[in-house]
């Protein structure tokens, strides 16, 4: 069928399964916001209700319309039908924002006017960042290994997106179980429910039910109301000022944003070893404007293209699932109706539909690349569990606060950490991997992917990059700093020089000859390049 011709449906039965998917993604990602916004930073709700979460719905809906026309082009120009990318508000920077950005001015000031305005100017900025990040994203992604950019996706995926839902399961079973099997035999096993009913529409339909008749879910409709999207430019303009007169919060947004412009071009490659190709550049831009129209409009969140796409394809979804989360999206939040599905909805119910994009993107990334390269997916997952044990640790740390222990050193001082280090917990190991944990883990992956295939200079490259991020705090630092000679940085330099430099003057035969190692499948390719590449 040729391109003119083909007749791209926007809308199909199967997005109706995807739509709950993405649609509980993006549902506990505004509940969580809303819940901190309000209950730690003490922000009322006028501002969360009426400000915010309107704004993040107009950044969702420019998104979504963005790559609803993106799928459509993408169909007539394959001549086959594709599916949408996911897209919202990403969930590990939305964390950033939180507690790098608004909270600190809260606790200093306890002004919680100051700290909206200061986050919505960071996230008109951070936009930028992130846009720009159009410039290098096509370079990053062409010489990128796919098993770098999918295997540090792994890496979220696995403990945060899969693991933390796993809990919330657990702690809630009668609840979570229920949603669970219903989406393990729907969309895992892909087998029918009655009516062909969607898993993940039954799955949370039984658990609120359920929640219902145990008294965990609650119908408040005190927040129903209209609250219409208005521009707030007063207010970001005058968050921005504060951003420059205090220009160290740009060391938390800088890197932050290096972190969101990766992960959208990991999020596109991922769809392209899903089967559906998109312009990475485009996607890029299309994420920072969302952020910064969601910003003008109240919202400090960045937005950005999902993890999951391959769960969407594999549902068969077309472009009307993204289409019906944001108009639901949005519903919700010009009519007061969030809070309300807040409480009605428990967590146990949706977060088996988020184990679900987690088990996808980790099966479809060990389909999508050759399995010598499994290794260079192990190690850039790595990072990320570190990551997670840091964040947990500094979790921990607060509750005890919280709780009325007094006396107790903090997070990071030089009594705790040898405390810990006495129990077996290397604390500043992990402290150092979980900073900027999706680049690190991008970075490992393709060095080990490049020697693999022999591609010496390129995993040397690779490494010498990390040395220069490390040195200026990109990654294993707090913030960006002056460049300085640390030992994490002479690692990386060491690590570059002997890809470099040992290649051209190991005899040939030491590069032809693989060692295989006793016990372990050899998976390499026979015809992989060798030497000097």
């Amino acid at each position: 069928m040729s391109q003119d011709s083909y007749n791209y449906r926007l809308f199909a039965r199967s997005d109706f399964s995807a739509f709950w998917a993405l649609f509980t993604d993006n549902l506990v990602n505004l509940m969580v916001l809303s819940a901190i916004c309000q209950f730690v930073f003490q922000m009322p709700a006028e501002i969360v209700y009426g400000r915010i979460v309107p704004g993040a719905a107009i950044a969702i809906l420019a998104g979504v319309a963005v790559y609803a026309l993106m799928a459509r082009w993408a169909a007539q120009k394959h001549g086959r039908d594709v599916t949408a990318l996911p897209y919202g508000i990403s969930t590990p920077v939305m964390f950033v924002y939180l507690f790098g950005v608004i909270g600190p001015i809260y606790w200093a000031t306890q002004d919680a006017m100051l700290a909206w305005q200061v986050g919505i100017g960071a996230g008109f900025m951070g936009g930028i960042v992130a846009a720009l990040g159009a410039l290098i994203g096509p370079f990053l992604k062409r010489i990128t290994p796919r098993a770098g950019m999918l295997g540090t996706l792994c890496g979220i995926a696995l403990v945060f997106i899969g693991s933390v839902p796993l809990t919330q399961i657990f702690e809630n079973p009668i609840v979570g179980f229920t949603a669970l099997v219903i989406i393990l035999w729907g969309l895992v096993g892909r087998f029918q429910l009655p009516g062909n009913l969607p898993a993940g529409l039954v799955a949370i339909a039984a658990g609120t039910v359920i929640a219902i008749v145990l008294g965990q879910s609650r119908l408040e409709l005190d927040s129903v109301g209209f609250y219409p999207p208005l521009p707030y430019v007063g207010d970001l303009i005058a968050g921005i000022q504060y951003l420059f007169a205090n220009p160290e919060l740009f060391l938390v947004l800088v890197p932050v944003q290096i972190y969101n412009f990766i992960e959208t071009m990991n999020n596109v490659e991922s769809a392209e070893a899903a089967g559906d190709e998109y312009p990475v550049a485009v996607c890029q831009v299309t994420d920072g404007a969302g952020t910064m129209i969601g910003a003008v409009f109240g919202s400090p969140f960045p937005t950005t293209v999902y993890i999951g796409h391959p769960a969407y394809k594999r549902l068969e979804a077309h472009a009307g699932y993204i289409i019906g989360v944001g108009g639901v999206i949005a519903f919700a939040a010009f009519f007061g109706f969030l809070a309300f599905l807040n409480g009605l909805i428990p967590i146990a119910a949706a977060a088996p539909i988020l184990v679900f994009v987690a088990i996808s993107l980790i099966t479809n990334t060990a389909m999508a690349i050759k399995p010598a390269h499994m290794a260079a997916v192990t190690i850039a997952i790595l990072p990320h569990i570190s990551s997670f044990l840091v964040t947990k640790w500094g979790s921990l740390a607060n509750a005890l606060r919280s709780s009325g222990v007094e006396g107790m050193p903090a997070l990071g001082s030089p009594e705790l950490t040898a405390a810990l280090l006495m129990e077996g917990a290397h604390y500043e190991g992990h402290l150092a991997l979980s900073q900027g944990a999706i680049i690190t883990g991008l970075v490992w992956g393709a060095i080990v992917a490049s020697i693999i295939d022999g591609r010496f200079r390129t995993a040397g490259g690779f490494a010498i990059a990390a040395a220069f991020m490390s040195s200026i705090g990109i990654v294993h630092a707090a913030s960006l700093q002056m460049p300085q000679l640390d030992g994490i940085t002479i690692g990386y330099l060491i690590t570059g020089a002997f890809l470099l430099l040992y290649p051209a003057i190991a005899p040939k035969e030491d590069l032809d000859h693989r060692i295989i190692v006793p016990d372990e499948p050899d998976f390499l390719d026979t015809d992989a390049p060798s030497g000097r590449a």
